[in-house]
């Protein structure tokens, strides 16, 4: 049977690193089309968001908001089973971000008083796939740690439909049970644009977050810094698989396949220390591929990242994958506990056999909008962190100041900056004068 995945064999291989291929993200064409895009939305507001509709998407909408009555008849019209299932994702994406608020924090040292507290941004911009799938999920997992933080206006961008012009139902049935009100029927860099610059039509927000193909990832990063873009390069869908025999070999091609099916662009890789297992997995993906409802999606992305890499040993392939940095690392092995201390670099760790991504991808609590293109490196998962401001008060008394000042007005005067200095000086000629 001819191999579905790219064999990379780095066994022997002191120095992996310049072997390892990686897709093109960021940079040439895609990044010249998203600036034009940008300048577009800035300029001509929401009549270039129509136009960009229309040529992206196909459709013209007679409206970018979705009405408040659509979004309370797609919750009506979703089917029992996907409502409950929303709703308990809504409720452990909720209590798993809950438990990272933190308190109110007082520091009293000798009169020096400073008290440390969090504020969320008034307005946060979610921006939430379609097109190839809909995605009710990443509304749940934008949105939901936003309003846990105290966001008080969440805003939510969805490409429309190119049959119907409209948000899929589920989609508006996830808004509906997250709380969010305020949906768009508006997609690509256009959304990214408008969320960050304002049009007549969609307020601007302070921070934007949430995952995209190539085109919306990158209009976050142009765009950063006019507003803040949560978490890292949210980009293509990443998988990183480490495995070896003692996993069914169908676990892991389907597990290999299970973020490729997202499209095109994104990275699928299985990395083993044993041969036949790299061999057995490649079979199983091509029998997974062959009926799948989404096989060009998943062959797209195949072929162009789908990798099958071996290695020496486990603790090898730790190594490789950190060189990568995965969104999505799993580690479907023996002793896979043991490995996770030697991971620095992934989006998310899923361990053990009964542990896919897709869990993740759905209801286990952290939110699935994680760093990809190598991002990892860096940065981390989205948390209510990405929507809060640290705001420290700072109440010096007298008796204090008079006991640290002398060293600020020498730090001061080291730096030549003399107001600083006087600043303390007067107060402290102050004190000595009795006022």
């Amino acid at each position: 049977m001819h191999a579905v995945l790219n064999r990379l064999d780095l066994r022997g291989v002191a120095d992996p690193a310049p072997l390892l291929p990686r897709p093109e993200v960021a940079g040439g064409e895609p990044l010249a089309a998203v600036r034009e895009i940008l300048a577009e939305v800035r300029e001509r507001g929401d009549e270039a968001l129509f136009d960009l509709t229309e040529r992206f998407d196909g459709v013209r909408p007679v409206s970018l908001r979705v009405p408040a009555e659509e979004i309370r008849a797609a919750l009506a019209a979703t089917p029992p089973d996907v409502v409950a299932a929303l709703e308990l994702a809504r409720e452990r994406i909720a209590e798993h971000h809950r438990a990272q608020l933190r308190p109110e924090v007082v520091h009293d040292t000798d009169g020096v008083r400073i008290r440390s507290y969090l504020r969320p941004v008034d307005r946060v911009g979610c921006y939430v796939p379609g097109g190839r799938a809909s995605y009710p999920s990443t509304l749940l997992m934008t949105a939901g740690p936003a309003l846990v933080a105290g966001v008080p206006e969440v805003a939510v961008c969805v490409p429309p439909n190119r049959d119907t012009g409209s948000v899929s139902t589920v989609t508006l049935a996830a808004a509906a049970v997250a709380g969010v009100e305020e949906v768009y029927a508006l997609g690509g860099a256009q959304a990214i644009g408008a969320l960050a610059d304002g049009t007549a039509s969609v307020p601007p927000v302070d921070v934007i977050c949430g995952p995209g193909n190539r085109y919306v990832a990158l209009a976050q990063r142009e765009v950063s810094g006019r507003v803040g873009v949560a978490a890292a390069f949210a980009g293509p869908s990443e998988v990183v698989v480490l495995a070896d025999a003692s996993v069914p070999a169908e676990f892991a091609a389907v597990d290999v396949i299970l973020q490729a099916e997202h499209g095109p662009d994104g990275l699928a890789w299985l990395i083993t220390w044993d041969e036949q297992v790299a061999d057995d997995v490649d079979a199983a993906i091509g029998r997974l591929v062959a009926e799948a409802p989404r096989a060009a999606e998943i062959t797209a992305t195949l072929a162009s990242a789908g990798h099958a890499v071996l290695v020496d040993s486990p603790e090898a392939a730790v190594a490789v994958a950190d060189l990568v940095a995965p969104e999505h690392l799993e580690l479907l092995c023996d002793g896979a506990e043991a490995l996770v201390p030697l991971v620095h670099h992934a989006g998310a760790i899923f361990v053990g056999p009964w542990s896919p991504a897709s869990v993740g991808d759905y209801l286990a609590g952290p939110s699935h909008v994680l760093p990809t293109d190598g991002t990892a490196r860096f940065a981390s998962a989205l948390t209510v962190d990405d929507f809060l401001k640290h705001h420290h008060v700072i109440t010096v008394d007298g008796p204090a100041l008079e006991r640290i000042g002398p060293a600020v007005i020498a730090l001061a005067d080291a730096e030549g900056l003399d107001a600083h200095a006087e600043s303390v000086r007067l107060r402290l000629a102050a004190r000595r004068d009795g006022a």
